[in-house]
């Protein structure tokens, strides 16, 4: 199985994390009612442009595989906090809520 994880501005907006087109280390873990991902990179005008959209926020994880279809999980920023820690160049970010899907079953129009 591959993945990849992807952090954006809403909806079509920028991308500011990819991890299919550079490697960053993340983990990501239940957290109470949520999930917490934890993101290790350097502060730079893509991480300050995603502070200052903290709470518009979507982030995906694709997990490929070769013999079944992708599933997609879109993570939800509402009130999960967006942090970063300068000392040890981490992200941190809660998301609220979930949906998990494949998209190959939606039909096409």
């Amino acid at each position: 199985m591959k993945e990849t994880f992807i952090v954006k501005h809403a909806v079509g907006g920028p991308i500011f994390i990819d991890t299919k087109k550079e490697a960053v280390p993340y983990t990501v873990e239940p957290f109470g009612e949520g999930w917490k991902f934890t993101v290790s990179v350097p502060l730079n005008e893509k991480i300050r442009e995603l502070l200052q959209f903290s709470h518009e926020l979507n982030m995906f994880l694709f997990h490929e595989f070769e013999d079944a279809p992708t599933v997609k999980t879109w993570y939800y920023i509402k009130e999960g906090p967006v942090e970063y820690d300068a000392a040890s160049e981490q992200l941190t970010i809660v998301a609220d809520s979930r949906i998990e899907y494949v998209p190959d079953t939606f039909m096409k129009q």
